[in-house]
């Protein structure tokens, strides 16, 4: 069975972690460098990174704070924010990043994931989709949440893996936040959808809404949370003991 991964989310704006609901109400949370430290040390699988307010602001992703993290942990980094060339793929990856996440910069040219892939393989490439629901339609939005694109999600998910996406991240703007659960019904279109690794984001509360995860969909490869990590509600080691209580497989 593969062993299924937790992962912490770092939104980094103007170089500290900030968490909201549903995209929306921001609030300072910690140093990047001191909660990536403690994620690394404390049973993290994984650490995802991303400048949310670059592709918004129009510019390129903070790569000083970025170097320190990733010279900081221990486990694999993936980051995202402001990626619009395969040069940003470049510049992060020389940061120390592991793998790189694209959202509104495949959006507005869908060719850099194949370029990406090409040059550094689809392990390398993650799509970031920030998804909600819209007229009964599952949407994609751009720009940090900001902005409707107008494109059918799962269609826009299945195009981005055959051009070489590895593993794709499904964030829904609808539980982000909420703590009542991931949004399960988004997940289970998403993985019917395409072959790759998919990551769960947006809506964990408890334990039990990892548990539920897991066991619903069986495709999902990895929980990503935010809040419930970052204030303590949930701790890393417990929640990987609760799940392998529940026959789950993780790294302890």
């Amino acid at each position: 069975m593969i062993t299924k991964r937790i992962i912490p989310c770092l939104d980094v704006r103007d170089g500290r972690v900030v968490k909201g609901v549903n995209f929306e109400g921001l609030h300072d949370v910690s140093s990047p460098v001191e909660l990536g430290r403690y994620y690394s040390e404390n049973g993290a699988d994984e650490l995802v990174f991303y400048d949310i307010t670059a592709s918004a602001e129009g510019r390129a992703l903070f790569t000083d704070i970025l170097t320190e993290v990733a010279r900081t942990i221990f486990i694999p980094l993936t980051v995202g924010g402001g990626i619009n060339t395969v040069d940003d793929f470049d510049r992060v990856l020389k940061c120390g990043a592991d793998k790189v996440s694209v959202n509104s910069g495949a959006i507005r040219n869908p060719e850099l994931i194949y370029q990406a892939a090409q040059r550094y393989g689809d392990q390398c490439v993650v799509l970031s989709a920030d998804i909600k629901r819209v007229d009964g339609q599952f949407r994609v939005f751009a720009k940090g949440g900001r902005e409707d694109t107008g494109m059918e999600a799962l269609s826009w998910i299945r195009r981005c893996v055959d051009m070489g996406a590895g593993e794709v991240v499904v964030n829904s703007i609808d539980t982000d936040g909420v703590k009542g659960g991931f949004d399960i019904e988004m997940l289970s279109a998403v993985c019917d959808a395409v072959n790759v690794p998919v990551i769960a984001s947006g809506g964990a509360g408890c334990t039990e809404d990892f548990v539920r995860l897991f066991e619903t969909l069986p495709k999902v490869d990895a929980g990503l949370a935010a809040s419930v990590f970052h204030f303590g509600e949930i701790e890393i080691p417990k929640l990987k003991a609760q799940l392998r209580d529940n026959n789950i497989t993780v790294r302890l």
